[in-house]
């Protein structure tokens, strides 16, 4: 496996220790960054409507929702015809034709020589100029009525080509207007010094032909279109409450250009760049966040001293937030059918797996409410039913989700969600006076296909918030439960006697933790690895002592309580160098909190013939501190009562009752349960699961007689 950088190691720890300093800047910085992403998203918001397919009957009547104006296309395509009318039929003389003519009148050049009569001051070269020119001009020339001339001067076509002449639809041929050949005869004289007679011979000969004359198809659609685009687009204004769908009217496209033209005005009436909608949203966004933080100010104070705990809450509500928004813009933005028929999505049992999995289920209780409200009003959905069908599938993620202990647990749990979700869906078709529809198994799929996908995304976020935000989940403890564990496998090879120890003291923890509602299964992990230490020096230590061979013989009453109190110090250094949770480092510097070595303590009296004032009593206490939290307390009290049992060979109620008395008695004197909550109610709950679990471990067999040895039998 590739090893990750130094780098990235420091700076992953540099965020591990800034969410470990609970300083009130930092708690306020996380708050501004909920306020601002809550503010984003309460301010862009997207619009959607009812969902209408093109072609299909409508089951309802739809209403405009404010005033608006819409592309109309039928409108607009009726005032194109109208204004395409206006082109007539273009024609255009027979090209073919042309060229014969021309072909003749070259022949006659050649072949005669009645021109030079008829144009005597002319050349030869210059009567193929003026046919050429002439030539060019019928080609190019066009005949339509004045109408169309006009319209093609207003959508600035090329116009000096046309000329004003429609001819009669009776006849084949036509002799072109006089008119005409004037101004093409003035055109060629304008554009070149030609001699008149040589214009005028030219001109004669074509005059006097007959043309055939033929539509030209390409020219007037060229026109029309020009005449189409010059056509401005015709918008209806449409009034808020005017029916836009009546039912069982068809949906057309016209209909749905004015659903997309009603979702625009919508949208546009928010003015979202403006100051005062930016000012709404922000506001809204602090109050909701100020009454969050009251919230968690009267019920759960330690919650916002907690800066690790704050910023892990924040980080999933904000992603719940981006599931959302990308959610919605799914649903809004994409054409697929699949997408248009998803009427609730399920979002918020999401962020309730992730709450109450990583913190508690109280809060993941107060996040899902609060995440409920904050999409509903936020996204594009049928608010009401989105409200109901996210709270109820939230609670019950959270009644599932309590002692969870493995991460494929995950995936029952949302299939349960599932199988809840579909009586509230149901309870809909009722209400919209259905037994049964098509939409109904529609709201059932998609509620599946969400809610696993919250599944996999749960599964695939927790070993990464875990990790970030340094949580222990139940999960987790599992997973450091297991016996190939290194730092187990370990411990059974080298210090078995230890081991062993701390096997039987985990069952005992978890036991006592259970009955006093802390958390048993922490205390049956963290017990596991609350004596690594031993590993450094493990023939110091008596359960891992062979035969009767005690190495203290060797060393002075200090020595031994120093070394014996080095296992503290060794241990923390061993978890961390293999990345144990800090929880499990915490039970190991506090599962002898403060206390006396108390055996080498009074060999060390002894050696100074019982003058105190001889003795230094911190060279033999542990270097603690105390135990903070109630699971370290327990831990301390079994660690002891059970190793002090161990040492009895009359075990009974009565004396298993005095010995927890008297060494409970003795912790509580020396203050170690002073910076704990452990409570006398508590205590006195602990005590009688102490003695019970202790008489069961203690419990006496009954004494097998030896076997007699058979006699031999004879050979």
């Amino acid at each position: 496996m590739k090893e990750v950088p130094p780098s990235i190691k420091r700076e992953f720890w540099d965020i591990r220790r800034w969410l470990m300093v609970n300083d009130r800047g930092w708690r306020l910085l996380v708050g501004v960054i909920c306020v601002f992403c809550l503010a984003l998203f309460l301010h862009f918001r997207e619009v959607r409507l009812d969902v209408l397919e093109l072609n299909s009957s409508a089951d309802r009547y739809t209403v405009a929702q404010t005033d608006f104006e819409f592309s109309d296309y039928e409108s607009t395509i009726f005032l194109k015809q109208q204004a395409m009318q206006n082109v007539g039929t273009i024609f255009q003389l027979n090209s073919q034709q042309i060229l014969h003519e021309r072909f003749e009148l070259e022949n006659t050049l050649i072949h005669t020589r009645e021109w030079r009569s008829a144009a005597p001051a002319s050349t030869f070269e210059e009567m193929y100029k003026v046919i050429d020119a002439l030539g060019s001009i019928l080609l190019d020339v066009r005949f339509t009525d004045a109408r169309t001339i006009q319209v093609a001067k207003e959508c600035s076509l090329p116009h000096d080509f046309f000329y004003e002449f429609i001819p009669a639809a009776s006849a084949s041929d036509h002799f072109l207007p006089d008119d005409f050949w004037e101004r093409a005869s003035d055109q060629i004289a304008q554009k070149d010094h030609f001699h008149p007679e040589v214009i005028s011979y030219v001109f004669n000969f074509f005059r006097l032909q007959a043309w055939e004359l033929k539509k030209d198809s390409i020219e007037e659609r060229l026109i029309r279109n020009a005449v189409s685009k010059m056509v401005p687009e015709k918008f209806t204004y449409v009034q808020a409450g005017a029916r836009i769908v009546e039912p069982g009217e068809k949906i057309t496209s016209r209909h749905l250009t004015m659903m997309q033209a009603m979702k625009e005005a919508i949208s546009d009436s928010r003015k979202v760049w403006e100051p005062l909608p930016i000012i709404s949203s922000l506001l809204l966004s602090f109050i909701f966040i100020a009454i969050t933080s009251q919230f968690f100010k009267v019920s759960k104070q330690s919650f916002l001293r907690s800066l690790q705990q704050l910023s892990l809450l924040v980080c999933i509500v904000l992603l719940t937030l981006l599931f959302a928004k990308l959610t919605e813009f799914a649903l809004v933005k994409s054409t697929s059918l699949f997408f248009e028929r998803i009427r609730f999505p399920i979002l918020v049992p999401f962020a309730a797996a992730l709450i109450c999995i990583l913190l508690t289920p109280n809060i993941a209780l107060f996040a899902s409410a609060f995440l409920s409200i904050i999409l509903s009003i936020s996204l594009a959905v049928d608010h009401n039913q989105f409200l109901i069908l996210n709270v109820i599938t939230s609670i019950v993620v959270i009644i599932c989700t309590r002692n969870i202990r493995k991460r494929t647990d995950v995936f029952t749990i949302f299939l349960k969600t599932w199988l809840g979700s579909i009586p509230i869906l149901y309870a809909f078709t009722l209400g919209e006076s259905h037994y049964w529809s098509f939409s109904l198994l529609n709201d059932i799929g998609a509620s599946f296909s969400f809610l696993m996908l919250s599944a996999v995304l749960v599964v695939g976020l927790l070993p990464i918030l875990e990790t970030l935000f340094h949580v222990l989940t139940d999960m987790t403890l599992m997973e450091y439960m297991d016996s190939n564990n290194f730092l187990l496998q370990k411990m059974a090879v080298e210090v078995p006697g230890t081991y062993q120890h701390c096997l039987v003291l985990a069952n005992l923890a978890e036991s006592c933790a259970t009955a006093v509602g802390a958390n048993g299964l922490f205390c049956r992990v963290a017990t596991l690895y609350h004596d690594i230490g031993k590993i450094a020096n493990p023939q110091f230590y008596t359960e891992n002592q062979q035969a009767s061979v005690n190495i203290h013989q060797l060393l002075t009453p200090y020595e031994s309580a120093q070394v014996i109190i080095s296992h503290v110090t060794d241990g923390e250094q061993l978890a961390r160098k293999n990345r144990l949770p800090q929880p499990f480092i915490d039970i190991i510097r506090q599962h002898h909190g403060t206390t006396l070595a108390y055996y080498f303590y009074c060999k060390q009296l002894e050696l100074k013939g019982g003058h105190k004032e001889e003795v230094d009593e911190s060279q033999f206490r542990y270097p603690g501190p105390k135990p903070q939290t109630k699971e370290a307390a327990i831990i301390m009290i079994c660690d002891c009562i059970e190793a002090a049992s161990r040492s009895w060979v009359d075990v009974s109620e009565q004396t298993l009752n005095d010995l927890v008395d008297r060494l409970i008695a003795a912790k509580a004197e020396d203050g170690q349960f002073d910076e704990c909550n452990l409570t006398f109610e508590e205590l006195s709950r602990l005590k009688c699961k102490l003695v019970k679990s202790l008489l069961l471990t203690h419990h006496i067999r009954v004494k097998y007689p030896q076997k007699e040895k058979l006699p031999t039998l004879p050979q």
